[in-house]
């Protein structure tokens, strides 16, 4: 789940009481390169009687493509921050990239109006694309991916690549576990062995972009690699659509799982 921390639309505090309301006993907030709402998360979730994991959500590239990992139950936050202050200057400076990019074909956003969209959470494209709303160049973040901000539009920057093998290292670092999140149709075996010789941990098995079979699909093939399951809405915080809070019904005993693979690698770092 995402909270203002990166491109959700709602502050941490609201989103563990949007997770309460919706009958859900424990979450991980996944803020794209940031860990920053964690705290405030865990406070209201204590209050509330919600779990709050600690996470983050990685774009990494393997074989010249990008896939997206998470980093859940992480343990050792400072850790986790001195890597992700530096994938956030590098997300500022692609806005600003962005913003040069639109300027030159007419569109006169400034990165200050990009920045105030973030408000202080990782920059990324959602806030060029709400940016561009706010100032009447489109009318809905839909469009203005399709017009600007997708790759191979005229707004598009690449963002710094991070080697997947090196973000699940970043990851175990933190003392949490390493999962390909949302992989869709490259969670098959040719494509997720290698990652497991690299130490991945586990496969985001429930998203709403995947459909039944490739659910099953995926848990099978985490069990086949004795990895563990995730799930989850990806909820950004804005109403409708299929990414809606509470929507993937995880089962307790993934959380499980999941807590007892991450407790196995603190124990081993420990012992090291």
């Amino acid at each position: 789940m995402h909270s203002t921390a990166s491109d959700g639309a709602l502050a941490p505090a609201a989103v563990v009481a949007a997770s309460r309301d919706a009958g859900l006993a424990a979450i991980c907030l996944t803020d794209h390169d940031s860990v920053g709402g964690v705290a405030e998360a865990r406070a209201t979730g204590d209050a509330l009687g919600v779990i709050v994991a600690a996470g983050t959500e990685l774009s990494a590239h393997h074989e010249g493509r990008e896939l997206h990992l998470l980093g859940l139950h992480l343990a050792r936050l400072d850790v986790m921050e001195g890597h992700l202050a530096g994938f956030r200057d590098a997300r500022d400076a692609r806005g600003e990239a962005i913003v040069g990019q639109l300027n030159a074909i007419g569109i006169p956003v400034t990165i200050g109006a990009v920045r105030a969209e973030a408000n202080g959470g990782a920059l990324g494209r959602p806030h060029v694309a709400r940016a561009l709303i706010a100032g009447g160049w489109v009318g809905s973040v839909r469009e203005a991916f399709d017009r600007y901000l997708a790759a191979g539009r005229p707004g598009y920057a690449d963002k710094q690549r991070l080697d997947v093998e090196r973000a699940i290292a970043i990851v175990h670092e933190a003392g949490g576990i390493a999962v390909f999140a949302h992989p869709g149709p490259d969670g098959r075996r040719e494509k997720v062995e290698p990652l497991v010789a690299m130490g991945l941990d586990g496969l985001e098995v429930r998203h709403p972009s995947h459909a039944n079979e490739d659910a099953m699909r995926l848990a099978a093939l985490a069990d086949f690699f004795g990895m563990v399951p995730s799930g989850g809405s990806d909820w950004h915080g804005v109403p409708g659509g299929s990414r809606q809070v509470g929507c993937m019904q995880v089962p307790w005993e993934w959380y499980e799982r999941q807590l007892e693979r991450a407790e196995r690698h603190r124990a081993a770092g420990r012992s090291s």
